[in-house]
């Protein structure tokens, strides 16, 4: 079985599994005419069910057509100009040719003996994205950051690295281990109302009280720094303490971007943590004409930014940025056999995470191909797409838009004749749900001001308009149909 690992004397064989994987993509995408298989679960369920793991193919050949048949033929494809749901992007080619670099050689960056020069590369890419944050820090004060598999982690190790932080000072129960318990317990994390799930999963995790997060009303989509500073003098009122203050840099329906500079001025005055995740707009840090909407985020102790995001990079890159690197402390734990106190200064001492790909090469690739300014243009241009289609569908009768996008999302309705706006409501997870089954179009659905919505999610930055008049003509017709059907059902309802 040795012939199967990756060695010098199997140079050849590794050439053609990925020559063959490769031809496997190219079918893949030139064979798609939609974003998605009509296949029901129940049937992709059955035929995952049927294979029988204990018994080997015995070749890649006969491995790759049956990962055609269960995973490619059904895969959904983010690249498609009618997927339009989630913040999935296309990912650059210099990135997939970072993914089969690093996969092949399978460096793993905890440790200097085992990453070397590619530990030097990552860092050299935090330091890059901490100089685009341009920290507000005193001059003793260097910040640093780590790659992350994704935002929930990035948001997790900030929260957590801030709920330390205040811990570490001085409170009114004291210091022993039972006065540090008596603080956790009354520790609160405050954010807007259109904060990500991870923050309350990040409060769970790190031992929180049940109602430790305060959501505070937005004035509209955003956090009111007014409301902020009264929310944080009541805390201390009822004598409990904040962890952090989490601020948004693009919500997740929204895009909505919270007034950084004005929220960073309260919680400096207030003395408290600030978390801004960006996990969705980080991608702003190189927008050639819109870095402007990130105002203020230098106030920030720690900032989120997902790559494989608004950076178009595939799945996972992220990074954790602190204001003050020497917070990673509280992330450290030493080992002999691994990262000894009085050795090397090893990436595992800055990560939740042992073994960690070499995602940050990804970054790298793409960043020395394309410039920053180059990803930014992509990010601007399919903001650009979501505007364009914010003002086709507000001038559509048939459809009602909800919010103007801020950034590349695009919040509607469909509207069709006849229909008052509860049965509007009652058509929206329908079409959704009817225009996944079909697989023609795929589309997200949530809710906004108490009411459901369906959601464009652009981040193809050359989406073409005629592939969006196609979702949007999928959409009224199957809201269309959904609607006379309904129709239909109450009046034989009335009439039986």
């Amino acid at each position: 079985m040795n012939e199967h690992l990756l060695s010098h004397r199997s140079r050849k064989d590794h050439a053609a599994a990925l020559a063959a994987a490769t031809a496997e993509v190219g079918r893949y995408l030139d064979g798609r005419t939609t974003p998605r298989s009509s296949a029901s679960p129940a049937h992709l369920a059955a035929q995952t069910a049927a294979v029988d793991l204990s018994t080997p193919l015995g070749s890649l050949e006969k491995a790759l057509l049956e990962v055609r048949g269960l995973y490619l033929d059904h895969a959904v494809g983010y690249h498609h100009p009618r997927y339009l749901a989630h913040l999935n992007c296309p990912v650059t080619i210099p990135a997939l040719a970072a993914e089969t670099l690093a996969t092949s050689v399978n460096t793993a960056v905890e440790t200097w003996d085992q990453g070397t020069s590619a530990c030097l590369i990552e860092q050299k890419l935090v330091d890059w994205v901490a100089e685009l944050i341009d920290f507000d820090r005193p001059e003793a004060l260097t910040p640093d950051g780590v790659f992350t598999t994704g935002g929930t982690q990035s948001n997790l190790q900030g929260l957590f690295t801030a709920r330390e932080d205040r811990l570490s000072r001085p409170g009114p129960r004291g210091t022993t281990p039972a006065d540090r318990c008596a603080r956790l317990s009354r520790l609160r994390i405050v954010t807007g109302e259109h904060a990500h799930l991870s923050v309350v999963k990040a409060a769970r995790l790190l031992g929180l009280a049940p109602d430790a997060v305060i959501v505070l009303p937005g004035d509209g989509d955003r956090m009111d720094p007014a409301t902020l500073d009264r929310a944080l003098a009541s805390v201390a009122d009822a004598g409990d303490e904040v962890a952090a203050v989490v601020a948004l840099a693009g919500t997740t329906d929204h895009g909505a971007i919270d007034p950084l500079r004005e929220i960073g001025r309260v919680c400096r005055e207030r003395n408290v943590w600030l978390h801004v995740d960006g996990a969705y707009g980080g991608g702003l840090l190189v927008s050639p004409t819109r870095r402007g909407l990130l105002d203020g985020i230098g106030l920030a102790d720690s900032v989120t930014v997902d790559f494989h995001k608004t950076f178009f990079l595939p799945v996972a890159a992220s990074a954790l940025l602190l204001r003050d690197g020497s917070g990673f402390r509280h992330s450290t734990v030493s080992a002999d056999y691994l990262n000894p106190a009085d050795g090397d200064d090893h990436a595992v001492d800055k990560s939740l995470q042992t073994t960690r790909r070499f995602d940050a090469l990804k970054l790298w690739m793409t960043l020395r191909v394309l410039g920053a300014d180059g990803i930014g243009r992509m990010l601007d241009d399919a903001i650009d797409v979501a505007q364009r289609i914010g003002r086709t569908i507000d001038s559509e009768p048939d459809l009602e838009l909800v919010r103007r996008p801020a950034l590349s999302t695009v919040l509607f309705r469909p509207r069709p004749e006849g229909c008052d706006p509860d049965e509007s409501d009652a058509l929206v997870r329908p079409v959704r749900d009817a225009l996944f089954a079909e697989g023609r179009s795929v589309v997200a659905a949530t809710v906004v001001d108490g009411r459901p919505c369906l959601k464009l999610t652009v981040l193809d930055p050359g989406l073409r308009d005629e592939d969006v008049a196609a979702v949007l003509a999928d959409v009224r017709e199957a809201a269309r149909y959904l609607a006379d059907g309904i129709r239909q059902a109450t009046t034989a309802g009335v009439f039986s």
